[in-house]
């Protein structure tokens, strides 16, 4: 199933408004909350609407938006949720924790062959008294 032009122009119209309502938001730094400053029609948002808050509140969603103006392969147009997953938790997963995984193994094996070394001086150091 592809996409003709209409619905192509139609997505790339909703991600640009989807980027100015971010970009454009105001935040409240007292109640922790980024509030539309316009209204947004084709996103369906409202002048004050909370867009992002720490609690009560349920995020906008650009998936769903893309769902309700019937745009068709919403699923490929954007990447995924990050707990979902996509490029960014593959690398922290799978790639980040092998290369920690690489260096501990070293840095055990380089403990087991060092050897103390008595102290000079009979560990009063270097001065000479």
């Amino acid at each position: 199933m592809t996409m003709n032009s209409a619905q192509k122009e139609m997505f790339e119209e909703l991600r640009m408004k989807w980027k100015k309502l971010w970009q454009e938001r105001l935040d409240d730094k007292l109640r922790a909350e980024g509030i539309a400053t316009g209204d947004y029609c084709d996103l369906f948002v409202e002048k004050g609407t909370i867009i992002h808050a720490t609690r009560d509140y349920k995020p906008l969603n650009f998936k769903e938006i893309l769902e309700q103006h019937q745009v068709a392969d919403a699923e490929r147009l954007i990447p995924p949720d990050p707990q979902i997953g996509g490029w960014s938790k593959f690398i922290r997963v799978s790639i980040t924790n092998q290369r920690l995984r690489k260096h501990r193994r070293v840095d055990l094996h380089l403990e087991e062959n060092k050897q103390k070394q008595h102290p000079k001086k009979g560990g009063r150091g270097w001065l000479h008294k």
